[in-house]
C-alpha cells in the first residue's frame, strides 16, 4: 500500500520514572523554538514562503518599523492566497497577517501554554522580563505532554475522521487550492487508488517555493513517502511520543487491514491535553 507498519507496533512507549518525571516539570523555555526568524510586513507571501521553506518552519513573526507586530503562517498562504486563486508574489504579509500575537511567559507550564495556544488558535510568542525569547508550536508543545491518565484517550476523539485523498497525478496548484479551502494541513495522496504517501503544507515550502518548482508539478513528484501511520487505538501519549520522535505532524490512523480510517494532527493532541 505504501504505508510503513503500524508505528504503534514498532515504536516503544514505556518510559523510565526519571523521564516521566523529566516532562512532568517542564516549562516553556524548555521546548520553544529559537532565535525567531522575522519578516517585513512589505514582503511579498512569496518571499515568506520561500524563507519559511529555507529554514523548515512554518511561521515567521512580521515586523513593523523592527517591532514584531504580527505573525503570518504556512496556513494563511493556504487560506488566504491559493484558495482565492491570488498570486502569492502580489500579496504583502501586512495585508493577511494575524494580529496581535499571542504571548506566554517563558515559565509557564506546558499544561498552560496548550490551553493559550487551543483558546487562541495561535502559535505562542514567548516572552521574558518584555523580551522576545522564541516561539512555541503545537509540534513543540507535544514533546511535553507526560504520561498522565487524563490523555489516555484515542486520538479520533479530537481527531479527524475523514481523510483528503488526492491521485499522484493531480497538480501541486489543485492540492493547494482544495487544502486551503478546506482548511487542512496536508492531503494523503494514492496511486492505483493505494495510499503511498502525504504532501503537507511543508512540503509546499521546501520542496517547491523555496526551490523555485511551478505548481504545475504532479503531487507524486514532490510527495513525502511512505505514508507513515499507526492504529486507530492508539492513545493520545503514544501519537504524541510518535510524532515527536519521527518529526512529524500529522499520523494517519489504519485499522488492522490498514484502511485508513481518520487522521491526528500535532494541535489536535495539543488540544486533548488542554482540556
Amino acid at each position: 500500500m505504501g504505508i510503513v507498519p503500524s508505528l504503534k507496533k514498532v515504536f516503544p512507549t514505556a518510559l523510565s520514572e526519571t523521564t516521566k518525571e523529566k516532562l512532568r516539570s517542564l516549562h516553556v523555555q524548555d521546548i520553544m523554538s529559537y532565535p525567531v526568524k522575522t519578516i517585513h510586513n512589505d514582503a511579498t507571501m512569496d518571499e515568506a514562503a520561500k524563507q519559511m521553506g529555507r529554514h523548515h518552519i512554518g511561521s515567521l513573526l512580521v515586523s513593523v518599523n523592527d517591532d514584531p507586530t504580527g505573525i503570518v503562517t504556512e496556513r494563511d498562504l493556504m487560506s488566504h492566497v491559493f484558495a482565492l486563486d491570488k498570486d502569492p508574489a502580489l500579496v504583502k504579509v501586512g495585508r493577511i497577517m494575524s494580529t496581535p500575537l499571542v504571548t506566554v511567559n517563558h515559565d509557564a507550564t506546558i499544561k498552560a501554554a496548550a490551553k493559550r495556544m487551543i483558546s487562541n488558535k495561535s502559535r505562542l510568542v514567548v516572552m521574558k522580563k518584555g523580551t522576545l525569547e522564541g516561539i512555541v508550536t503545537a509540534s513543540d508543545l507535544i514533546k511535553g505532554v507526560p504520561e498522565t491518565f487524563e490523555i489516555y484517550a484515542q486520538p479520533l476523539r479530537y481527531g479527524s475522521k475523514r481523510v483528503e485523498t488526492a491521485d499522484k497525478s493531480v497538480s501541486v496548484a489543485k492540492i493547494v487550492k482544495i487544502m486551503g479551502e478546506q482548511r487542512i494541513g496536508s492531503v494523503v495522496i494514492t496511486s492505483d487508488g493505494k495510499p503511498m504517501g502525504i504532501f503537507t503544507e511543508r512540503d509546499l515550502l521546501t520542496t517547491l517555493m523555496s526551490r523555485g518548482k511551478p505548481l504545475s508539478t504532479p503531487v507524486g513528484e514532490v510527495t513525502s513517502m511512505p505514508l507513515m501511520v499507526t492504529d486507530v487505538d492508539v492513545n493520545v501519549f503514544e501519537a504524541a511520543n510518535i510524532m515527536t520522535h519521527y518529526r512529524i505532524k500529522r499520523l494517519p490512523l489504519v485499522d488492522e487491514n490498514d484502511e485508513l480510517k481518520g487522521i491526528i494532527t500535532a494541535r489536535d493532541l495539543v488540544e486533548a491535553y488542554s482540556k
